[in-house]
């Protein structure tokens, strides 16, 4: 049996995907398993174990008619792998056509597909209601398939030597973690940075053993900056220093993740890292961390969620900043109140 499945993107949609890589796995373990995906995204699966192996989607390469002719050579790959299964979790308009050309004997697709994508599906699989949690809608592919859905997985194989060499760059031991997500894709799912600033000025007195640490991309190194500077001595900006694989170790190793609605979030909630979220214009009950909804911090405003990349509030980004640090930092000290009575217990 060779399955490819098709999720090329983003970091958040790829990771709540992942159950449907496993669960195949774990039930059909003869299967070859095959991974469409944004190139930036191939080291987040790169040598993972219920992988026969990623075929690499060149999205801004491609988008030049200078390399279409690279878009054709994969196609043809697709092909010639003759693929029993195609699965298409990502169901736009350019995934419907590669799931089409893959040519497999049976492909299918979700329901709420956009662009017109789901013209080329065999079968269809509906979002039972609007606010079906995504990695619950992905998952009702598998019972078309004939696949248990059971939870005897584990969601992101740790990387011991990647762990190891994290320890020996950075001062992880010696302290307990909490790990700060400042950035986000689009501009209004941000909490403002002063706040995250103000947030650690709170954390610090009340919280011995513990250092901060800061994620993102080098495009966050300005966040990282300014949080950092509410308390530089434990503070550790991590911002443009950490690769993908790396990034997933440190929150692994954290106790405690504080996020907006973004890619590393999810991860942590993957990885049963207790999470305090904040929501603006998205709806945490689709896509909010995973089994860990109550712990979201969303404002009742009359345009909440939105679900709009661009902010049209008559006060604007007001779903964010008008959540108050005192409210993030009362929720991270019942978070890591909980998490001390269950590991006594």
């Amino acid at each position: 049996m060779k399955i490819l499945i098709l999720k090329p993107s983003s970091l958040g949609d790829v990771v709540q995907a992942l159950p449907v890589l496993r669960l195949i796995k774990r039930h059909l373990p003869a299967s070859e398993i095959y991974w469409w995906i944004d190139s930036s995204l191939a080291p987040l699966l790169e040598g993972d174990p219920d992988l026969a192996g990623m075929i690499l989607f060149e999205r801004r390469r491609w988008a030049s008619p200078l390399h279409w002719g690279e878009v054709w050579h994969s196609v043809r790959g697709l092909r010639q792998q003759a693929f029993d299964w195609v699965i298409d979790l990502q169901c736009l308009l350019r995934t419907g056509i590669f799931a089409w050309l893959a040519n497999g004997k049976l492909s299918i697709g979700l329901d709420e597909a956009r662009e017109g994508a789901r013209g080329f599906y065999d079968h269809i699989v509906p979002r039972p209601s609007a606010l079906t949690h995504a990695v619950d809608w992905y998952l009702r592919v598998l019972p078309v398939l004939g696949v248990p859905v059971d939870w005897q997985f584990e969601w992101l194989p740790p990387r011991p030597a990647l762990a190891t060499s994290l320890r020996r760059k950075w001062p992880v031991d010696g302290a307990r973690w909490i790990v700060f997500q400042p950035g986000a894709r689009w501009s209004n799912k941000l909490w403002p940075v002063e706040s995250y600033a103000e947030l650690v000025r709170l954390l610090a007195p009340v919280t011995p053993g513990f250092r901060f640490a800061i994620l993102g991309g080098n495009e966050d190194r300005l966040l990282g900056e300014v949080i950092a500077r509410g308390d530089p001595a434990r503070c550790l900006d991590l911002t443009g220093r950490l690769s993908l694989p790396e990034m997933v170790e440190w929150i692994r190793l954290s106790e405690l993740m504080v996020s907006n609605d973004t890619g590393p979030m999810h991860v942590a909630a993957a990885l049963g890292i207790p999470v305090v979220a904040l929501f603006g214009p998205t709806e945490p009950r689709r896509t909010g961390p995973y089994r860990q909804l109550d712990r979201v911090l969303q404002l009742n405003l009359p345009c909440v969620p939105c679900m709009k990349a661009r902010c049209t509030y008559f006060k604007p980004f007001e779903c964010l900043r008008a959540i108050p640090p005192a409210a993030v930092f009362a929720a991270v000290q019942r978070r890591l109140a909980e998490t001390t009575s269950a590991g006594l217990s």
